[in-house]
């Protein structure tokens, strides 16, 4: 699922072409797509988008009335993308916005699952779907997000990866911090700053490169690189499996040199 630096470039990207000129035609929505029907999509026809703007995983669109929100939800498998004036766009989109110039914002959602959703509210009722989430991963700081973990009795991991404590981070950034396993409570002053200044220096990394296009295989240093050496100190890249995830980690670096116990081949042996 894409995650802060992957949102947040594409709020950036999407900004300025989506304000651009009035919306023509809203929709086609598939109906799994379209998670609301009040008031319809046919309101957004005739207004202009301000911009966009992100809230955690999600991006919103406010019209420049500030009477609607446009809210999108990719889940792992959406893509959303602005086509320009003369491009030939997908037949079946799960969701389109076509604008008077020509130009489209258009939602794709690979596989037979269609998890991404897209919301049409008031700004209040907005407000409202965004209520249960954290505050904001980049520039948390490390006196707030000592507070947050003071109150988790929860490993980092699973932690980092709630958004409701702590929004914008999933499973891939998450391996890129401390022990996987580390008792959230359990952190000394010195590990939360650390933790907080590497979850900026990493986000903010993964933004810059993402802006330029970068594949996960360069932007990730330690998701996804089992058996390659950590940056840091060389030390072959392990990993945790889970039922429904993955944790990479670098047994040296983040672990003290332990290896962490797999989840899954411990069940087939005993």
């Amino acid at each position: 699922m894409p995650e802060l630096p992957e949102m947040e470039a594409r709020r950036r990207a999407l900004n300025d072409p989506v304000s651009a000129f009035p919306i023509e035609k809203a929709g086609p929505a598939h109906v799994a797509t379209l998670k609301t029907y009040d008031p319809p999509l046919s309101a957004l026809e005739g207004r202009r988008l301000v911009g966009a703007e992100r809230r955690a995983k999600r991006l919103l669109f406010p019209t420049d009335d500030g009477e609607l929100v446009l809210l999108v939800h990719l889940m792992s498998a959406g893509r959303l993308r602005y086509l320009p004036a003369g491009k030939e766009g997908p037949k079946k989109p799960a969701f389109r916005l076509r604008f008077e110039g020509g130009g489209q914002l258009v939602l794709t959602e690979g596989g037979p699952k269609k998890r991404a959703g897209v919301w049409l509210l008031t700004p209040e009722a907005a407000e409202a779907e965004l209520a249960h989430l954290g505050p904001e991963a980049l520039g948390l700081g490390a006196e707030r997000l000592g507070e947050i973990l003071a109150e988790q009795p929860r490993r980092l991991h699973s932690l980092l990866r709630d958004q409701r404590v702590i929004a914008g981070i999933g499973r891939a950034w998450a391996n890129e911090q401390l022990s996987p396993f580390a008792p959230a409570k359990g952190l000394s002053p010195g590990q939360v700053q650390t933790l907080a200044g590497a979850i900026d220096s990493e986000l903010e990394r993964g933004l810059e490169l993402r802006e330029r296009g970068a594949k996960d295989a360069k932007v990730y240093r330690v998701h996804d690189k089992l058996g390659e050496p950590c940056y840091v100190c060389g030390t072959p890249i392990a990993r945790v499996d889970f039922e429904e995830h993955t944790i990479y980690y670098c047994p040296e670096c983040q672990t003290g040199g332990r290896i962490l116990k797999d989840r899954r081949l411990s069940r087939l042996l005993r």
